[in-house]
């Protein structure tokens, strides 16, 4: 490039302000590159054994993690979550409910009036690292641990651990005698190391909202009276010996000696370990087309018998289609076990509520099934990119269904309704939010379910659904079993639509601005043409789909891209004329083009038909305006 130049034009060049620039933007780019190429996660390895006293509802347990720190970075401390410390009054999760003015329900107050043989705790008498006693505190849901000594980058640690448990009374997702009359719900019911990533640790306190975790393998034992059937992550290793309908056809159950049974689950490349126990389960099997089992654990009674029978052939239906429109599913079991608070995700496993309706239970298990792709595969930092999570989980989850029970109706027609009606009320937060530092539940709910969904679905009409269906089985392909964050996930779709999207994060996640376009006029323009002007009332930015109808009933589309998405949406409807047209610079609020027929040859002009255009006032969508 800078052949040829003498010295002083050299000089000249080289202080140049666009030389400068393009030296920076040379940087920027190898560093990119280099930050994508060069990136790593933790390991851990679990093995845990714990000795269940059901009648105190406590157990102790030991723990061996090797951690294996694949960071650049020497650790000098390391974090645990103790989430069963939530559930004790005056916990955080306790003061929080407490004071938010649109408490959870299932919540509220009900900590605050624990006793102590209610409470749940995990209290830690001994911890060594690769042989040696380390310092610890417990701080509320946090053990701050100081090593003896560091991690070094490239390296592995091995922690030992000993420590006694009380299972809390069930109140949020873990617990003991839920509502339904279910025995344990054991979700967060083992010290569990932080997550250390490239932002650094994730040793957030638990006050009741989402989870991010360390990719491992987990090998337990749980040692709990024989009268308890049991379902969880991982795969039994010794049904021979547990009976309950996990033994092979044919094969003989040659129970040991004793009071008690051990239970020995492995699970590989998850980021979490849950179960659930009950004396009065019901265990039913099924086989996905994949060849993965499902395990069906509830208790049979007039409330269940008739959904929960009808549960498995839904299921297993919901699987063939996921599998196929969101990725093969990697693991050789699923279990779907009555239990917890409602509706709560795991690796392998959901605990849902049982006491549903056949719509509702295939509802909540499709929905928490979904979560197996968008958090448990795709293991984003769901504390901070809860969108990501939910949002993405109900997209999918409402099409799921739709397929499940065909309708004519929308089936994101009640997302988009949720949203709308908080963002008129002005109450709506920024989906970039933590989700622990939402001023109302009701905001972080309507952004991480309602208007995370709307991100997916509208992404089609920005793109096209064609290229977001393709970069959905991209970003399976590319990132499950890793972290990917917005900007992963987004870069996948521009690489599928060959648009520039990160106007897209920077107006919908990092902000509430709203989306209002209008059709201001239809007019004449001279005796062949017509004009057509549209004005952008709402302060976000959008590419527009404008259909015009004429009076003989046949339909044209134009598109009307954003000049800054250095792109146009393909055309999606192959029986109706599709016209792109000249960009829409976004600092201009109005836009008009020229069709060449006359006024009344059109009959009606309508911005964006299929309704993925998440805007706020439809009836200034269509000329005539509709009544």
């Amino acid at each position: 490039m800078l052949l040829g130049l003498n010295f002083n034009q050299l000089i000249m060049r080289l202080f140049s302000f666009d030389f400068i620039l393009l030296i920076a933007l040379s940087f920027y780019v190898n560093f990119s590159t280099a930050q994508q190429s060069d990136y790593w996660q933790q390991r851990a390895e679990y093995e845990m054994v714990i000795d269940m006293d059901v009648e105190k509802h406590q157990y102790n347990g030991k723990q061996k993690l090797v951690y294996y720190n694949n960071s650049n970075d020497e650790l000098n401390r390391v974090f645990y979550h103790l989430y069963f410390n939530a559930f004790q009054p005056g916990s955080m999760m306790d003061v929080r409910s407490t004071t938010i003015i649109d408490p959870d329900r299932r919540v509220g107050d009900r900590i605050s009036k624990l006793k102590e043989d209610e409470i749940g705790f995990q209290k830690i008498s001994s911890l060594t690292q690769d042989g040696k006693p380390v310092k610890f505190e417990h701080v509320g849901t946090i053990l701050e641990v100081e090593l003896a000594q560091p991690i070094a980058p490239g390296s592995k640690s091995v922690f030992e651990m000993e420590w006694l448990a009380q299972v809390p009374k069930q109140i949020r997702r873990s617990g003991r005698n839920s509502t339904e009359g279910i025995d344990y719900s054991m979700s967060q019911w083992y010290p569990k190391m932080c997550e250390y990533d490239f932002m650094g640790w994730h040793a957030n306190p638990y006050v009741g909202r989402e989870f991010h975790g360390i990719w491992g393998d987990f090998d337990v034992t749980i040692n709990i009276d024989k009268k308890y059937i049991l379902g969880g992550t991982g795969i039994l290793q010794n049904p021979q010996e547990i009976g309950y309908g996990y033994e092979t056809e044919g094969q003989a159950v040659k129970r040991p000696e004793g009071d008690k049974l051990s239970w020995n689950f492995k699970a590989k490349n998850v980021h979490d370990f849950v179960w659930a126990a009950d004396p009065d389960y019901t265990h039913v099997k099924a086989k996905t087309e994949g060849g993965a089992t499902l395990h069906f654990l509830y208790q049979k009674n007039e409330n269940t018998e008739e959904a929960w029978a009808q549960l498995p052939d839904y299921t297993v239906k919901a699987f063939k289609f996921i599998e196929k429109t969101y990725g093969k599913y990697p693991y050789q079991q699923y279990s779907v076990i009555q239990g917890g608070d409602g509706g709560m995700e795991y690796p392998m496993a959901t605990l849902i509520t049982g006491h549903r309706p056949l719509s509702s239970l295939v509802g909540v298990t499709i929905h928490e099934v979904m979560h197996t792709w968008y958090q448990m595969l795709m293991g984003t930092n769901e504390a901070l990119y809860a969108w990501m999570d939910e949002g993405f989980t109900s997209y999918a989850s409402n099409i799921v269904k739709a397929h499940l029970f065909p309708s004519s109706n929308d089936p994101h027609s009640n997302t988009y309704m949720r949203y709308y009606y908080f963002a008129r009320a002005g109450e709506e937060e920024a989906l970039c939010t933590h989700a622990d530092h939402f001023e109302t539940n009701s905001a972080y709910g309507t952004g991480a379910y309602a208007k995370g969904a709307i991100y997916m679905h509208q992404l089609g009409y920005v793109v096209g659904q064609e290229a977001l269906d393709r970069g959905i089985l991209r970003y399976y392909d590319e990132w499950h079993f890793k972290h990917p964050t917005p900007n992963d996930f987004l870069r996948v779709i521009e690489k599928e639509s060959g648009m520039e999207l990160d106007w897209y994060n920077e107006y919908f996640v990092h902000s509430v601005r709203t989306i209002d376009y209008s059709v201001q006029s239809v007019k004449a323009k001279d005796k062949k043409t017509t004009e057509i002007t549209l004005e952008r009332l709402g302060s976000m930015i959008m590419p527009i789909d404008v259909e015009v109808e004429y009076s003989n009933g046949t339909k044209e589309m134009f598109n009307i891209p954003l000049q800054i998405m250095r792109g146009a949406k393909p055309q999606e409807n192959k029986n109706q004329d599709y016209t792109v047209l000249e960009d829409w610079a976004w600092v201009n609020s109005s836009y008009s083009f020229t069709i060449p027929k006359k006024v009344k040859q059109i009959s009606a002009v309508r911005i964006d038909p299929s309704k993925r255009l998440a805007d706020m006032k439809a009836e200034n969508n269509t000329f005539p305006p509709e009544e």
